[in-house]
């Protein structure tokens, strides 16, 4: 009876311990190409921060002088401020024009699946090919944009140099990146006006309700788990922009659109300051970390208030 009894436990000890290894099996590719590409090189940006490496030569330990030298540096302060600058103008309009879209792309018309897919389009295009056409459009003398406004009587020397000029190459950026970031969005806002009970717009319609009014009562509040999500979003991945900035600008004129992320990146693999670089990125991961906390606790705070 003893034997008998220990075989099934035997059994299905074994049966654990291969499910166990297939499932491990299935995780193991993952998880190296994580450690390799991901964990260490993160570990080891931290500990670069307090080094003084270019790459080259033997580390040596700076301590906190990474930290106090790039304070001092007016670039990077100017970029924390841009940074700053296009997040905000880049989340609030971007969340404003994705739900505007929404709304007016809700309705049941004519050629509204090609406008859903057109609009949706630039978010999927690739980075180099919208960084080379607007630069096209951005030109000064003979871009679109520019010959549009010389058409409706802007003058010659009136006209904006988008990507050209200092006072403009900011506002350029905050255009290209709303234009190709407002799609996807709203498809999120699609999704949740689409999970809206009906029966709710048909109430207010008997209760003599207009659109505005449905809209402030029933569509703007059904949608705040969808508002909180496109402003986090938004907001990390404002912080953390590189790629588009790169194909338009590579941080120019000057530093007119040398952005936290851009600074990163300069820092890195033009002067070979691994040690202040890293620097950097540690304070662009505290922004971004404090910022996603906020939001989360004002969610949870609005919620428990709602």
């Amino acid at each position: 009876m003893n034997e008998t009894a220990k075989t099934p436990a035997r059994h299905s000890m074994s049966l654990k311990k291969r499910n166990a290894l297939v499932g491990a099996t299935f995780i193991l590719p993952n998880f190296i190409g994580f450690l390799i590409f991901v964990l260490i090189p993160v570990v080891f940006s931290f500990v670069l921060a307090f080094m003084d490496w270019d790459g080259f030569n033997a580390m040596t330990f700076a301590g906190l002088g990474n930290f106090t030298e790039i304070f001092k540096d007016r670039v990077f302060r100017q970029s924390i401020s841009k940074t700053f600058i296009y997040t905000v103008f880049n989340v609030l309009i971007s969340a404003a024009a994705a739900l505007g879209l929404a709304i007016v792309l809700n309705n049941k018309l004519k050629g509204t699946t090609f406008f859903r897919s057109a609009i949706f389009f630039p978010y999927v295009a690739s980075v180099v090919a919208v960084g080379a056409v607007w630069k096209a459009m951005f030109m000064r003398n003979g871009g679109p944009l520019n010959q549009f406004l010389a058409f409706v009587g802007v003058a010659e020397e009136h006209l904006p140099g988008w990507l050209s000029s200092s006072e403009w190459a900011l506002t350029g950026v905050i255009i290209v990146s709303i234009w190709k970031n407002m799609g996807y969005f709203m498809v999120i806002y699609l999704a949740a006006m689409q999970n809206i009970p009906s029966t709710l717009y048909e109430a207010s319609e008997i209760d003599g309700a207009r659109k505005w009014q449905q809209f402030w009562r029933i569509t703007f509040p059904m949608l705040i788990p969808s508002h909180f999500f496109v402003l986090m979003m938004l907001t990390i991945n404002s912080f953390k922009t590189f790629d588009l900035i790169f194909a338009l600008t590579e941080g120019g004129p000057g530093t007119a659109t040398t952005l936290l992320s851009m600074y990163i990146y300069n820092e890195s693999f033009v002067y070979w300051h691994y040690g202040t670089a890293s620097a950097a990125a540690m304070i662009l991961f505290l922004i971004v970390g404090t910022v996603t906390v906020l939001q989360f606790r004002i969610e949870k705070k609005f919620d428990d208030f709602m």
